[in-house]
């Protein structure tokens, strides 16, 4: 006779273990070690869920559960509705390696008549579901990143070279709030490198005509422009608002306000700089790591740094340095990976190589050091003028 599914059911339930929903509240509660496995569809997950499960729906188990659970040997308890996927999910899990599994029964629509907790996920708009959807099936990212990237505030200072980059990988990422400052217009030397801007817009000040592309590109992003540079008269004004700033100033007075407002505020600034055909990223994390006065403790002098208008750039150079760096924000903002703290990452592009040098605090740095000498604003521009 053919196995009915009442038969298969009964067949699953005995070969694996089952957990009483009081059971896994207690669990819960003393914040046992296990993993949460929600195989519902994603509109009943969107409804709400037991707090730190993941989700992955019970048709896409076999296909995505190796990569979002390694580690076959962690505890994991799945639920459903019911109990009745959670039992076949077990099951699977059980033919594919995994050696603790267990299911709870009922599932969450008894959790939740017992006024269990439950928390809700992040709010998406269905465009939102679409526009992020190749982020949303990554689980270092998933709808939760995706809210963070959100809500984040990013200021990028100069909407350059590394500026352009950056700002349309962030605002393609669906960084929230995109700050940019910069004083200049538009010149028709800028395009070769300057990939915000275009010809129609030269004349056109860099922060409405980066604002523009910005909006082209994504309408959820809420840009904020300053058409003015950063001294030490308005750097408390624009540095407030924003979470992370994006360092692509080209001048070293800027460079040097920048790193001792961010150990002031203790916000991570992401550096980036480019010379020729070469570049270079690190991202200073005040109290972490070390800051830009530990690795350059005086600027160099002017005949030593000549600036790009002085001495050219490969105009494709910044587009992957402004990448870089963007990827090191974004990573900020999830909490993901391991940021470029205490390690600088190079690049010469004519032998196609990358390098990374490591980075020390300096005890005796004047402004993150352990007798920190540097408690204010400087006059920067008289402290380059003499290095």
């Amino acid at each position: 006779m053919p196995t009915t599914y009442s038969d298969l059911i009964s067949d699953v339930r005995k070969s694996i273990r089952e957990l009483s929903l009081s059971e896994l509240k207690r669990r819960l509660d003393e914040k046992a070690p296990m993993v949460l496995l929600d195989v519902r569809e994603k509109e009943e997950y969107r409804a709400g869920y037991i707090p730190g499960a993941i989700s992955i729906p019970r048709a896409f188990l076999e296909m995505q559960v190796e990569q979002k659970l390694p580690d076959k040997s962690a505890p994991i308890v799945a639920y459903c509705a019911g109990g009745t996927r959670s039992a076949l999910a077990a099951k699977t899990l059980q033919d594919l390696g995994y050696t603790n599994v267990e299911s709870a029964n009922p599932g969450f629509v008894r959790w939740k008549d017992l006024k269990y907790p439950v928390e809700m996920p992040p709010s998406l708009t269905e465009a939102q579901r679409d526009r992020y959807s190749r982020h949303l099936l990554l689980p270092e990212v998933g709808e939760a990143g995706q809210a963070k990237l959100l809500s984040a505030k990013v200021l990028l200072l100069g909407a350059g070279g590394l500026g352009s980059p950056a700002a349309l990988y962030l605002a393609a990422a669906g960084v929230g709030t995109i700050g940019l400052v910069d004083a200049d217009v538009v010149d028709m030397s800028n395009l070769q490198r300057q990939v915000l801007h275009t010809t129609s817009r030269v004349g056109t000040p860099k922060v409405d005509s980066a604002e523009k592309a910005i909006l082209d590109l994504n309408p959820d992003v809420k840009v904020v422009k300053f058409q003015e540079r950063v001294d030490s008269s308005n750097v408390d004004r624009i540095f407030d608002p924003f979470d992370i700033i994006v360092d692509g100033c080209d001048n070293f007075p800027t460079r040097y306000l920048v790193n001792d407002a961010s150990v002031f505020k203790k916000k991570p600034v992401v550096h980036g700089s480019i010379f020729r055909f070469e570049g270079q990223v690190t991202t200073f994390m005040p109290g972490v790591g070390p800051c830009y006065r530990c690795l350059y403790p005086e600027p160099p002098p002017p005949h030593l740094a000549p600036s790009c208008q002085e001495a050219g750039v490969l105009g494709i150079l910044p587009g992957l340095v402004g990448m870089i760096q963007a990827t090191e924000a974004v990573k900020l903002i999830l909490g993901k990976g391991a940021p470029l703290i205490g390690r600088l990452l190079t690049y010469d592009s004519l032998r196609m190589k990358f390098g990374e040098l490591k980075l020390r605090r300096d005890k005796n740095c004047p402004m993150c050091g352990e007798s920190p000498t540097i408690t204010s604003y400087i006059d920067y521009e008289g402290f380059c003028t003499l290095g």
